[in-house]
């Protein structure tokens, strides 16, 4: 960008007062970063972070002052005092709400021309994983497993890397923690809590949440005869950590996450998380005041921005669709948000030309869908606009009637880290699974060494999101062009095989479907629009990995 001079103020700045705190300042287009850092400088503020791939700073200035003295200046399009910005789910003590909850160095010598594929079995666990078999993958594998060229990132609250069942496709070199924990908000409320690590940095194969370490296992954990299987058992995972230890994502911290994915060369990054405190972030929403109207533009703008450069640097975006049980065409109210802090929401009405949810509704999304073993669409699962495709997520509630109903089985299993497990009460001290573990399905495998490996049942869009992103690095693995620096496959590509291989499913007969035989109330009705090639439920139909490494070939033409 040409760097663009700030002008000169014609009246005197205002004073700056108050506690200092951070704030997320954006250059403005066609404004350089340098040009907005010597921006902050002159109006009072010390830079903290800084992404010249964005123009996205993360800057500290006493709270009283600092973006007036900003306002005007033609090399800063915004500024907003920082705020959380997306959200994994916060753990569950008890049975009952844990089963309810929607959310909760291996690298091979590059060589030149087409890779000779890669096959792979199954793994004692994978009986459990439906959704395994719904996408076919036991079938892909025969034929294509995946290449170690292959990088899919995690962009969730980290990824276990020494799990048993990750460690063996875990890419230690290329991962990275872009968040630093945060014990208590500015109001001494407690985030993070106590720092687990001196200077209060995890380390890159860390996860405290246990929600990334799930979503990675459902990609890739390795096919080697223990525990669990992947989607791709022989793609590489790279841990992008994004998220807080308590499941809050801040802008910075994603944003650095999404412009490093490019950079890193990543082929496909998973994102299971929604852009908050704001549900939907909306431009002039009159329930809101300018200065949250300014930072929701804010968000806009910088998520925007990085997933642009993701995609022109060659990364297919995957992202699961939300549990709001909303046709994001037609939102429900929201009287969540915001968020963060606690009491701060309000209700709004959401206008859906206005209002964005992200990163789904961001460009280049390959939207997720949930399902059920059924095949029924999940209550919880977002619908209609943005869907590409379907894949399995859980949906504790299918079969209704049936002895399917509310078991655990209906859940997606995958890897849990022993610190969480152990931190949540799924374990003891001595790594036995405890009565409340076992409720919730949680198991144990141990190898003849004594390595042991954990694994837990959740629910959501995010565990359906990794079922695409383990076939997006299939097709990857099976199409890409591989030489010496890896393995490429454009997005858009990636995209037309996996909504083109996708097996189409039907609207339900009834095409409304009501959920209050399961407990849910009228507002979970949701209508299927659209036929058997793509339908708001559905979009192009269930990503299947059998086809779209023997039949993708066509739609790369």
């Amino acid at each position: 960008m040409a760097s663009v001079a700030a002008p000169v103020a014609a009246t005197a700045a205002p004073e700056l007062s108050g506690k200092v705190v951070e704030f997320n300042v954006l250059a403005a287009d066609g404004a350089s970063t340098a040009s907005a850092e010597a921006a902050v400088r002159a109006a009072g503020g010390t830079v903290v972070t800084s992404n010249a791939a964005a123009g996205l700073l993360t800057v500290s200035a006493p709270e009283n002052g600092f973006t007036a003295r900003l306002t005007g200046n033609r090399a800063v399009e915004g500024a907003a005092r920082i705020r959380s910005i997306g959200q994994a789910p916060r753990s569950e003590k008890s049975a009952k709400a844990k089963a309810e909850a929607v959310e909760k160095d291996n690298r091979n010598g590059a060589k030149k021309g087409k890779a000779d594929a890669a096959t792979a079995g199954m793994d004692p666990l994978d009986g459990q994983l439906w959704g395994l078999t719904a996408v076919r993958s036991d079938l892909a594998r025969t034929k294509q497993a995946g290449d170690k060229r292959v990088k899919v990132g995690v962009l969730d609250t980290g990824v276990d890397g020494s799990h048993p069942d990750i460690a063996p496709n875990f890419d230690r070199a290329l991962s990275r923690n872009f968040t630093r924990d945060i014990p208590f908000d500015e109001n001494g409320a407690a985030v993070d809590g106590p720092c687990e690590y001196r200077g209060c940095v995890d380390p890159a194969d860390v996860d405290n949440g246990g929600h990334g370490t799930h979503v990675a296992g459902t990609i890739a954990a390795a096919a080697d005869g223990f525990g669990i299987s992947g989607v791709a058992p022989n793609v590489s995972i790279v841990n992008i950590r994004g998220g807080q230890d308590s499941g809050y994502f801040f802008l910075q911290p994603v944003v650095d996450a999404m412009t490093y994915s490019g950079d890193a060369g990543l082929d496909v990054v998973n994102m299971s998380f929604y852009v908050d405190p704001w549900l939907f972030n909306c431009a002039a929403n009159p329930a809101d005041t300018p200065e949250q109207q300014a930072e929701q533009r804010l968000v806009v703008k910088s998520i925007n921005r990085a997933m642009e450069y993701a995609h022109r640097k060659g990364v297919s975006q995957v992202v699961s669709l939300g549990n709001g049980h909303m046709d994001l065409g037609n939102p429900l109210p929201d009287a969540s948000s915001p968020d963060y802090p606690a009491g701060a929401a309000h209700p709004r009405t959401i206008d859906n030309a206005t209002c964005f949810s992200l990163p789904i509704e961001g460009p280049h999304a390959i939207g997720v869908g949930a399902y059920g073993p059924s095949q029924a669409k999940a209550d919880f699962s977002n619908y209609g606009e943005h869907i590409s495709v379907a894949a399995p997520g859980g949906y504790f509630r299918d079969g209704f009637g049936t002895d399917w109903y509310r078991t655990n089985e209906n859940l997606i299993l995958s890897a849990y880290p022993r610190n969480v497990a152990l931190t949540e009460g799924a374990i003891d001290e001595a790594g036995n699974v405890t009565p409340d573990g076992a409720a919730l399905g949680v198991q144990k495998a141990c190898r003849d060494d004594g390595t042991c490996g954990y694994y837990q049942f959740l629910q959501g869009t995010s565990m359906a999101a990794p079922h695409a992103s383990g076939v997006a690095a299939l097709i990857v693995a099976q199409y890409g062009n591989y030489s010496g620096k890896g393995v490429t496959l454009s997005p858009d590509k990636v995209r037309k095989v996996l909504e083109g291989t996708a097996a189409p499913i039907a609207c339900p007969t009834p095409r409304t479907v009501t959920y209050t035989n399961e407990g849910r109330p009228a507002e979970f009705t949701a209508t299927c629009v659209g036929g058997l090639e793509y339908n708001g439920f559905y979009g192009n139909g269930s990503v299947d990995a059998w086809a779209a490494v023997t039949g993708g070939k066509k739609f790369l033409k």
